[in-house]
């Protein structure tokens, strides 16, 4: 019989940690939805103790998700460790997952604290942790860089203390297969104890290595856990991406011999609603999920694939849901079927109120176009999640002049704090216009680090989806539209992100 694969997903903690990637608490519930019907084994719902907003994510979570363990992050202290199990105290099945630095580095310039320090602190917050929960992960951050003698010593003491997960990250994203591989098999040889907990790897994807370090960690180290995240979302270049080595490992189950509890079929639809949410495109040619991943252009490929599929195609496309993303809903469709259609993308609209707005936008866009996509609906979702939150800014209308030879000029009427206001101004194009027509009232002196559009389906007819990242004071956030006139996105998209600019919530940085 074979192993238990054991997947981790880390999107809403290490994946939201993504520079602009913060997502509201029924975001949130509606990816650990989505994550549920994937069959996560372990949904990492955030870190509780780094904000009251985290906290109120993690306790919605956990009290949602009845088929995953659900997880919460903890600094190796008290407090931390406290805040995680409330938050999670209703949870069908809950875990605290707790951590300290245990490289040179990290611990002489980072924590400055001795070895023993850490030492003795990583015991106590296991054994504090392992009274509150039977299910606590350990992890030595910075774990890839640390000295072999000393981390072994600190896991034996966490295993001791109760640990039943232990987790060795390579959190700058620095480690080499074989290396990595070798590491976590030495640990395990050198540590009495191993044996009497589950072995993790979670592994950054700096060197672009993250999916190759974390499959070495298994099939080398014997590691029988894997962090990951949709989409390979995460700080600086990413995580481990979990379509990736989910599909890895059920392509050549012949090699790995692991069995994997995933549903693969919910794997694009997860992809998708992570991608809407965050404003993170998916690029073209990304493994599994990029919309070139089952494309052939060459002739040969062609010709081979209409032969035979498996000349070329290694997967089914159908297998990890491509085959889901097909028109389901037009202007004449009735409100029980958008209701059900909503149901089965893993939307769960918490009012009848909330539906009937919903259905109503949906109605309006099918006026526009003549055919609605899964992926309009999620859009479609995420603006009237945004509208229904309150918040400070909201869009009212916008009208336009762009002419050849003549500077574009832009209109626009948004709500302050429920307040109509109007801007106006001239710029070098529409976008351009409509973005500093409300900077004209607004002022808010942030600066545009990223503008991009992606269209949400195919033909000219399809919404636009556009991104804007805006930075000030040391803040970054995305605002993410969608409209079938991109003007329109544009400008949703420029109020939603200041939207999360006015918000003050804040998070603590940590990294695992």
């Amino acid at each position: 019989m074979a192993d238990k694969l054991i997947i981790f997903d880390t999107t809403l903690r290490d994946g939201e940690q993504s520079p602009g990637a913060s997502m509201t608490r029924e975001e949130k519930l509606r990816i650990a939805r989505q994550l549920e019907r994937l069959k996560v084994d372990v949904i990492e719902a955030g870190f509780a103790a780094s904000s009251n907003g985290d906290f109120a994510c993690v306790q919605a979570i956990a009290r949602a998700i009845k088929d995953s363990t659900v997880c919460s992050l903890a600094r190796a202290d008290d407090r931390d460790i406290s805040r995680a199990a409330e938050a999670l105290k209703d949870a069908a099945r809950a875990r605290i997952h707790t951590f300290i630095a245990t490289s040179p580095l990290h611990m002489e310039k980072k924590l400055r604290m001795t070895p023993d320090e850490v030492y003795e602190q990583a015991k106590l917050a296991v054994r504090f942790a392992r009274n509150l929960t039977d299910d606590v992960e350990f992890s030595t951050e910075d774990g890839s860089r640390s000295e072999l003698d000393f981390v072994c010593r600190v896991i034996e003491a966490a295993i001791k203390e109760g640990a039943t997960t232990i987790n060795v990250p390579d959190t700058v994203g620095y480690a080499i297969p074989e290396l990595y591989g070798q590491f976590i098999k030495t640990l395990r040889e050198k540590v009495p104890n191993s044996d009497k907990a589950i072995w993790s790897v979670h592994c950054h994807n700096d060197l672009g290595l993250a999916v190759a370090n974390s499959l070495a960690g298994v099939m080398v180290g014997g590691a029988r856990q894997i962090e990951c995240a949709i989409n390979g979302l995460g700080e600086r270049a990413g995580n481990c991406a979990l379509e990736e080595v989910v599909m890895a490992v059920k392509t050549r189950r012949d090699y790995f011999g692991l069995d994997v509890g995933i549903d693969a079929a919910q794997i694009v639809p997860a992809s998708k609603m992570v991608s809407h949410t965050t404003g993170f495109v998916i690029q073209p040619n990304k493994a599994v999920v990029g919309a070139n991943a089952f494309a052939h252009a060459s002739g040969i490929h062609q010709d081979g694939v209409l032969k035979a599929r498996d000349t070329y195609e290694i997967m089914r496309a159908q297998d990890v849901g491509w085959s889901a993303n097909k028109i389901v809903l037009g202007k004449l469709s009735g409100r029980n079927a958008f209701k059900l259609r909503l149901q089965e993308l893993g939307v769960m609209l918490e009012s009848e109120g909330e539906i009937m707005a919903a259905f109503a936008r949906f109605k309006e866009l099918a006026d526009r176009k003549s055919e609605i996509f899964d992926e309009d609906i999620l859009a479609l979702v995420n603006d009237e999640s945004m509208t229904a939150e309150k918040e400070q800014y909201g869009f009212v209308s916008l009208a336009q002049h762009s002419e050849t030879g003549e500077m574009p000029h832009a209109h626009i009427v948004f709500t302050v704090g429920g307040k109509e206001v109007h801007g106006q101004s001239d710029g070098n194009g529409p976008v351009d216009a409509s973005l500093k027509a409300i900077e004209s009232h607004v002022r808010s002196g942030a600066e545009m680090v990223l503008y991009s559009v992606n269209a949400i389906s195919g033909s000219t007819e399809s919404q636009g989806e556009v991104t804007v990242r805006l930075q000030n004071s040391g803040r970054v956030v995305n605002g993410v539209g969608a409209d079938p006139d991109i003007v329109v996105a544009s400008a949703k998209a420029y109020l939603s992100a200041l939207n999360k600019l006015h918000g003050k919530a804040e998070r603590v940085a940590a990294q695992g």
